[in-house]
Protein backbone atom coordinates (compact mmCIF):
# COMPACT_ATOMS: atom_id res chain seq x y z
CA UNK A 1 0.00 0.00 0.00
CA UNK A 2 1.32 3.45 -0.89
CA UNK A 3 2.16 5.71 2.04
CA UNK A 4 -0.42 8.31 0.96
CA UNK A 5 -3.19 5.70 0.75
CA UNK A 6 -2.21 4.32 4.13
CA UNK A 7 -2.44 7.74 5.78
CA UNK A 8 -5.88 8.40 4.30
CA UNK A 9 -7.17 4.96 5.28
CA UNK A 10 -5.78 5.21 8.80
CA UNK A 11 -7.30 8.65 9.29
CA UNK A 12 -10.76 7.47 8.26
CA UNK A 13 -10.50 4.46 10.57
CA UNK A 14 -9.78 6.70 13.55
CA UNK A 15 -12.64 9.03 12.65
CA UNK A 16 -15.15 6.24 12.30
CA UNK A 17 -14.22 4.31 15.42
CA UNK A 18 -10.82 2.66 14.98
CA UNK A 19 -9.55 -0.71 13.85
CA UNK A 20 -10.58 -2.59 16.97
CA UNK A 21 -14.20 -1.52 16.70
CA UNK A 22 -14.24 -2.22 12.97
CA UNK A 23 -13.00 -5.77 13.61
CA UNK A 24 -15.70 -6.40 16.21
CA UNK A 25 -18.40 -5.11 13.84
CA UNK A 26 -17.27 -7.26 10.92
CA UNK A 27 -19.89 -9.86 11.72
CA UNK A 28 -22.59 -7.20 11.37
CA UNK A 29 -21.38 -6.30 7.88
CA UNK A 30 -19.01 -3.72 6.43
CA UNK A 31 -19.34 -0.05 7.29
CA UNK A 32 -21.30 1.67 4.55
CA UNK A 33 -20.67 5.09 3.09
CA UNK A 34 -23.53 7.53 3.67
CA UNK A 35 -24.54 10.66 1.82
CA UNK A 36 -27.00 13.24 3.13
CA UNK A 37 -28.14 15.79 0.56
CA UNK A 38 -29.91 18.94 1.73
CA UNK A 39 -31.79 20.86 -0.95
CA UNK A 40 -33.22 24.34 -0.37
CA UNK A 41 -36.23 25.88 -2.13
CA UNK A 42 -37.67 29.34 -2.66
CA UNK A 43 -41.25 28.36 -1.80
CA UNK A 44 -43.63 25.50 -1.08
CA UNK A 45 -44.64 25.14 -4.72
CA UNK A 46 -41.08 24.40 -5.82
CA UNK A 47 -40.55 22.04 -2.89
CA UNK A 48 -43.66 20.06 -3.83
CA UNK A 49 -42.50 19.78 -7.45
CA UNK A 50 -39.24 18.27 -6.27
CA UNK A 51 -40.92 16.04 -3.66
CA UNK A 52 -43.23 14.58 -6.33
CA UNK A 53 -40.27 14.06 -8.66
CA UNK A 54 -38.36 12.33 -5.84
CA UNK A 55 -41.19 9.88 -5.12
CA UNK A 56 -42.15 9.15 -8.73
CA UNK A 57 -38.77 9.18 -10.49
CA UNK A 58 -35.65 9.72 -8.39
CA UNK A 59 -36.05 7.07 -5.70
CA UNK A 60 -37.08 4.33 -8.20
CA UNK A 61 -34.10 5.25 -10.40
CA UNK A 62 -31.71 5.15 -7.45
CA UNK A 63 -33.07 1.72 -6.55
CA UNK A 64 -32.45 0.56 -10.12
CA UNK A 65 -28.88 1.83 -9.72
CA UNK A 66 -28.48 -0.38 -6.63
CA UNK A 67 -28.93 2.36 -4.00
CA UNK A 68 -31.46 1.36 -1.34
CA UNK A 69 -33.11 2.18 0.92
CA UNK A 70 -33.45 5.87 0.07
CA UNK A 71 -34.82 8.30 2.64
CA UNK A 72 -36.45 11.65 1.87
CA UNK A 73 -37.54 13.98 4.66
CA UNK A 74 -38.50 17.51 5.62
CA UNK A 75 -38.79 19.43 8.90
CA UNK A 76 -42.11 21.06 9.83
CA UNK A 77 -42.89 23.75 12.36
CA UNK A 78 -45.46 21.50 14.04
CA UNK A 79 -42.65 19.15 15.12
CA UNK A 80 -40.01 21.85 15.67
CA UNK A 81 -41.52 24.61 17.84
CA UNK A 82 -38.50 26.91 17.45
CA UNK A 83 -39.21 27.24 13.72
CA UNK A 84 -41.10 30.29 12.53
CA UNK A 85 -42.45 28.39 9.49
CA UNK A 86 -42.08 24.99 7.86
CA UNK A 87 -38.49 24.57 6.68
CA UNK A 88 -38.13 24.91 2.91
CA UNK A 89 -35.64 22.07 2.61
CA UNK A 90 -35.66 18.42 1.59
CA UNK A 91 -33.07 15.97 2.91
CA UNK A 92 -32.22 12.85 0.89
CA UNK A 93 -30.31 10.01 2.58
CA UNK A 94 -28.34 7.38 0.63
CA UNK A 95 -25.87 4.59 1.31
CA UNK A 96 -23.34 2.56 -0.68
CA UNK A 97 -20.56 0.07 0.07
CA UNK A 98 -17.98 2.52 -1.30
CA UNK A 99 -17.65 6.27 -1.60
CA UNK A 100 -16.88 6.17 -5.32
CA UNK A 101 -20.30 4.67 -6.04
CA UNK A 102 -22.00 7.61 -4.35
CA UNK A 103 -19.79 10.15 -6.08
CA UNK A 104 -20.58 8.68 -9.51
CA UNK A 105 -24.29 8.13 -8.88
CA UNK A 106 -25.39 11.21 -10.84
CA UNK A 107 -23.47 10.00 -13.88
CA UNK A 108 -25.03 6.54 -13.64
CA UNK A 109 -28.51 8.03 -13.31
CA UNK A 110 -27.89 10.12 -16.41
CA UNK A 111 -27.54 6.85 -18.28
CA UNK A 112 -30.99 5.73 -17.15
CA UNK A 113 -33.19 6.86 -20.03
CA UNK A 114 -36.42 6.86 -18.01
CA UNK A 115 -34.91 8.94 -15.23
CA UNK A 116 -33.07 11.29 -17.60
CA UNK A 117 -36.31 12.11 -19.41
CA UNK A 118 -38.18 12.73 -16.16
CA UNK A 119 -35.37 14.87 -14.78
CA UNK A 120 -35.26 17.04 -17.89
CA UNK A 121 -39.05 17.46 -17.90
CA UNK A 122 -39.26 18.42 -14.20
CA UNK A 123 -35.94 20.03 -13.31
CA UNK A 124 -34.93 21.44 -16.70
CA UNK A 125 -36.34 24.89 -15.99
CA UNK A 126 -34.56 28.09 -17.06
CA UNK A 127 -31.96 29.75 -14.81
CA UNK A 128 -34.42 32.46 -13.78
CA UNK A 129 -36.88 29.84 -12.50
CA UNK A 130 -34.94 27.01 -10.79
CA UNK A 131 -36.78 24.21 -9.01
CA UNK A 132 -34.26 24.15 -6.16
CA UNK A 133 -31.85 26.85 -5.04
CA UNK A 134 -28.82 24.92 -3.79
CA UNK A 135 -27.68 21.46 -2.67
CA UNK A 136 -25.35 20.77 0.26
CA UNK A 137 -23.85 17.28 0.53
CA UNK A 138 -22.45 15.52 3.61
CA UNK A 139 -20.31 12.42 3.01
CA UNK A 140 -20.00 10.12 6.02
CA UNK A 141 -18.61 6.74 7.03
CA UNK A 142 -21.05 4.67 9.09
CA UNK A 143 -20.10 3.71 12.65
CA UNK A 144 -18.89 0.21 13.45
CA UNK A 145 -21.88 -0.42 15.75
CA UNK A 146 -24.40 0.75 13.14
CA UNK A 147 -22.68 -0.14 9.87
CA UNK A 148 -25.64 0.26 7.50
CA UNK A 149 -28.94 2.12 7.18
CA UNK A 150 -31.77 0.63 9.20
CA UNK A 151 -35.53 1.07 8.79
CA UNK A 152 -36.96 0.95 12.32
CA UNK A 153 -40.57 1.82 11.46
CA UNK A 154 -42.93 2.16 8.52
CA UNK A 155 -45.78 3.56 10.63
CA UNK A 156 -47.80 6.32 8.96
CA UNK A 157 -47.11 8.72 11.86
CA UNK A 158 -43.40 7.90 12.16
CA UNK A 159 -40.87 10.61 12.87
CA UNK A 160 -37.12 10.70 12.31
CA UNK A 161 -34.83 12.63 14.62
CA UNK A 162 -31.64 14.00 13.05
CA UNK A 163 -28.93 15.17 15.43
CA UNK A 164 -25.64 16.77 14.42
CA UNK A 165 -22.79 16.92 16.94
CA UNK A 166 -20.00 19.36 16.15
CA UNK A 167 -16.66 19.18 17.96
CA UNK A 168 -13.96 21.79 18.42
CA UNK A 169 -11.19 19.51 17.14
CA UNK A 170 -10.74 16.14 15.43
CA UNK A 171 -9.45 14.35 18.53
CA UNK A 172 -12.59 15.20 20.50
CA UNK A 173 -14.75 14.27 17.52
CA UNK A 174 -13.11 10.83 17.39
CA UNK A 175 -13.61 10.45 21.15
CA UNK A 176 -17.34 11.13 20.76
CA UNK A 177 -17.50 8.41 18.11
CA UNK A 178 -15.80 6.11 20.63
CA UNK A 179 -18.44 7.05 23.20
CA UNK A 180 -21.16 5.84 20.83
CA UNK A 181 -19.28 2.68 19.79
CA UNK A 182 -17.10 1.32 22.59
CA UNK A 183 -18.76 3.43 25.28
CA UNK A 184 -22.07 1.74 24.55
CA UNK A 185 -24.28 4.74 23.75
CA UNK A 186 -25.67 3.13 20.58
CA UNK A 187 -26.38 -0.07 22.51
CA UNK A 188 -28.16 2.04 25.14
CA UNK A 189 -30.35 3.63 22.48
CA UNK A 190 -31.31 0.19 21.21
CA UNK A 191 -32.09 -1.10 24.70
CA UNK A 192 -34.43 1.83 25.33
CA UNK A 193 -36.27 1.44 22.03
CA UNK A 194 -34.66 4.51 20.45
CA UNK A 195 -34.00 2.80 17.16
CA UNK A 196 -31.02 3.88 15.02
CA UNK A 197 -31.44 4.73 11.35
CA UNK A 198 -27.76 5.66 10.93
CA UNK A 199 -24.67 6.96 12.69
CA UNK A 200 -22.05 8.59 10.49
CA UNK A 201 -18.73 10.40 10.95
CA UNK A 202 -18.41 13.22 8.43
CA UNK A 203 -15.50 12.95 6.02
CA UNK A 204 -16.52 15.85 3.75
CA UNK A 205 -19.16 18.52 3.95
CA UNK A 206 -19.98 21.49 6.15
CA UNK A 207 -19.22 22.37 9.78
CA UNK A 208 -16.42 19.84 10.22
CA UNK A 209 -15.51 18.02 12.37
CA UNK A 210 -18.89 16.54 13.17
CA UNK A 211 -20.98 13.41 13.28
CA UNK A 212 -24.60 12.93 12.26
CA UNK A 213 -27.07 10.39 13.55
CA UNK A 214 -30.74 9.64 13.07
CA UNK A 215 -33.21 7.78 15.25
CA UNK A 216 -36.61 6.48 14.15
CA UNK A 217 -39.82 6.42 16.20
CA UNK A 218 -43.35 5.22 15.43
CA UNK A 219 -44.79 8.58 16.50
CA UNK A 220 -43.84 11.76 18.39
CA UNK A 221 -45.06 10.30 21.70
CA UNK A 222 -42.59 7.41 21.36
CA UNK A 223 -39.79 9.91 20.74
CA UNK A 224 -40.64 11.87 23.89
CA UNK A 225 -40.95 8.69 25.97
CA UNK A 226 -37.61 7.37 24.71
CA UNK A 227 -35.68 10.49 25.63
CA UNK A 228 -37.37 10.67 29.02
CA UNK A 229 -36.09 7.16 29.81
CA UNK A 230 -32.68 7.91 28.33
CA UNK A 231 -32.00 11.01 30.44
CA UNK A 232 -32.64 9.15 33.70
CA UNK A 233 -31.04 5.80 32.80
CA UNK A 234 -28.18 4.92 35.22
CA UNK A 235 -26.01 3.70 32.35
CA UNK A 236 -26.31 7.04 30.57
CA UNK A 237 -25.63 9.02 33.75
CA UNK A 238 -22.45 7.03 34.30
CA UNK A 239 -21.37 7.35 30.68
CA UNK A 240 -21.87 11.11 30.40
CA UNK A 241 -19.85 11.66 33.57
CA UNK A 242 -16.89 9.64 32.28
CA UNK A 243 -13.97 12.12 32.07
CA UNK A 244 -12.70 10.50 28.85
CA UNK A 245 -15.68 11.97 27.04
CA UNK A 246 -15.55 15.48 28.46
CA UNK A 247 -15.89 18.38 25.99
CA UNK A 248 -16.52 16.15 22.97
CA UNK A 249 -19.43 18.22 21.63
CA UNK A 250 -19.32 21.99 21.10
CA UNK A 251 -22.67 22.43 19.31
CA UNK A 252 -25.79 20.31 18.74
CA UNK A 253 -28.37 20.63 15.97
CA UNK A 254 -31.62 18.78 16.64
CA UNK A 255 -34.30 18.33 13.97
CA UNK A 256 -37.51 16.31 13.91
CA UNK A 257 -38.24 15.16 10.36
CA UNK A 258 -41.21 13.65 8.58
CA UNK A 259 -40.80 11.23 5.66
CA UNK A 260 -41.90 12.50 2.28
CA UNK A 261 -44.12 10.33 0.05
CA UNK A 262 -42.02 7.56 -1.46
CA UNK A 263 -39.41 7.62 1.30
CA UNK A 264 -38.16 4.11 2.09
CA UNK A 265 -37.08 5.11 5.62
Amino acid sequence: MKRRDFIVTAGLAVLAGGAARAARAEAAGPQQWLQLRTLSFANEEKLKIFADFTAQSMIPAMNRAGVKPVGAFRALKADNPKFETDELTVRVLLQSPDAASLLTLSKRLAGDATFAAAQKAVLGTPMKDPVYLRIETQLMLAFAQCPALEVPSTAADRVLQLRIYESHNCERAARKVEMFNEGGEIALFRRLGMNPVFFGASVAGTRLPNLHYMLGFENPAALDAGWKKFRTDPEWIKLKDDPRFKDTVSNITNLILRPLPGSQI
